[in-house]
């Protein structure tokens, strides 16, 4: 039986926790913070709560894989529901689409609406990353990434010079097309002219599989992950500091901690590696993709608006609104995100947008960019895309250091639940049985 210390309790380490003491191995999970689940927990206040970080999940097969793989089916532990409407998009030219999720046919007579025609370029543009969605499964995201004895050709696939802009340039001549295309790197930091053009097979996953989220907020599945740990026997410390990874002869030994050291035959780095020193050097060249402002807010009184699950008005700033998941009776919750100029208050500029909220709001939480960051000691939204260099520069699966392997936002295949989610199936692929 090997000895595993996993570093970091959000949804990266709490998989890859699971799935290795489901293996047989002695796992010690440490967390920093007095919960598990990182971005994936409640923010409350007053009796309201809202997602602290997503809301909803792609790819609803890696989230039921995890719980079978560890345990009891996810079905006996809580419920997820597909959302109807992925998101809707709010243009500049007063235009709107609400993109539904899980069938070609209901976007393309959606995105009709923005013009005839449109519906099928949009169509077209999704069903052209079938191939990618194949390769990529395959060979990155199924099985850890090893350019050295992948087949050349997917290696070339997967390092093209092609980016997001490029492929949206060639695609689309309707401008409204390329931003929703482009929303999902846009929005989390990222300059899809360095985004590689195969990372938007996101749209294809959308389409094909929909999005997917639990009732009662995200928040719930950090709970029942928490629980399936217990179920596990993993050795669960929070509150526990991480100061380093004890490395001798060449392989990791232990990991340091505010409490001593933990002797250990296996290490993962779910957290930013450049908290970790022995990691730190080994990713210099990365930078974090910065999370969006967030505020969280409270609304009472009559003739609250209609809050949609999901919206984007796009512009400079770009804003997102969120329904929240609980409040008071007569009550709403609803979270706004911001990206780009914010000159104003983030609650102005979204009812200039057409959106007002001010005269209802009861409870209000605002957490900067700095502030988020601070609180989780790394950006959710992981390593910031700067052009191919990124697939070499950020950690694999397996880490320069023998014994140390990586799972997370800041590790392969990326950030997003589903990604995450992966990472630490990759991990105890790697990792093997006892």
């Amino acid at each position: 039986m090997a000895r595993v210390v996993v570093i970091g309790g959000g949804f990266g380490g709490m998989a890859s926790a699971a799935r290795l003491a489901k293996r047989g191995h002695e796992v010690t999970l440490l967390e920093r913070l007095p919960q598990l689940g990182g971005a994936l927990a409640f923010v409350e206040s007053e009796g309201f709560a809202w997602d602290a970080g997503p809301t909803s999940t792609l790819l609803p097969a890696v989230v039921r894989d995890l719980f079978r793989k560890s345990g009891r089916p996810l079905e006996r532990e809580l419920e997820l529901v597909p959302r109807e409407i992925v998101r809707e998009h709010h243009f500049a030219d007063g235009s709107t689409v609400a993109l539904p999720g899980g069938s070609r046919a209901a976007q393309i007579d959606a995105v009709d609406r923005l013009g005839s025609g449109l519906g099928e370029q949009w169509a077209a543009y999704v069903g052209a990353f079938a191939d990618d969605w194949d390769m990529l499964r395959r060979n990155y995201f199924e099985r850890p990434w090893r350019p050295d004895v992948t087949d050349p050709a997917v290696v070339k696939r997967i390092h093209t010079r092609e980016s997001v802009a490029k492929r949206l340039k060639r695609s689309f001549k309707d401008e409204r097309l390329r931003l929703l295309a482009a929303h999902p790197f846009s929005f989390e930091g990222h300059d899809p002219r360095d985004v590689p053009a195969w990372a938007g097979v996101i749209s294809y996953l959308e389409q094909n599989f929909g999005a997917w989220t639990v009732p009662g907020g995200m928040g719930l599945l950090a709970e029942a992950m928490a629980g399936r740990l217990a179920t596990r026997k993993v050795d669960v410390r929070t509150q526990t500091a991480v100061s380093d990874i004890v490395v001798r002869e060449g392989r990791a030994v232990a990991v340091a901690t505010d409490a001593g050291e933990i002797d250990a035959d296996h290490v993962v780095c779910a957290v930013d590696p450049r908290q970790i020193p022995a990691l730190a050097e080994h990713v210099r060249r990365t930078l974090p993709a910065i999370p969006p402002v967030v505020c969280h807010l409270g609304l009472t009184g009559d003739d609250l608006p209609e809050i949609p699950t999901e919206a984007v008005f796009h512009g400079d700033p770009t804003l997102v609104v969120r329904a929240g998941v609980r409040a008071p009776d007569g009550g709403r919750a609803v979270t706004i995100l911001g990206r780009g100029l914010l000159s104003e208050d983030i609650v102005i500029a979204l009812a200039r947008r057409g959106l007002n909220l001010r005269n209802h709001i009861e409870v209000r939480l605002d957490r900067s960019p700095r502030a988020q960051v601070e609180h989780w000691r790394s950006s959710p939204m992981g390593v910031l895309w700067q052009g191919r260099s990124t697939l070499r520069d950020r950690l694999g699966t397996r880490t320069p250091i023998p014994g140390v392997y990586a799972a997370g936002a800041h590790a392969t295949p990326g950030a997003g639940l589903p990604y995450v989610g992966l990472s630490g199936a990759l991990v105890a692929q790697e990792i093997g049985d006892r």
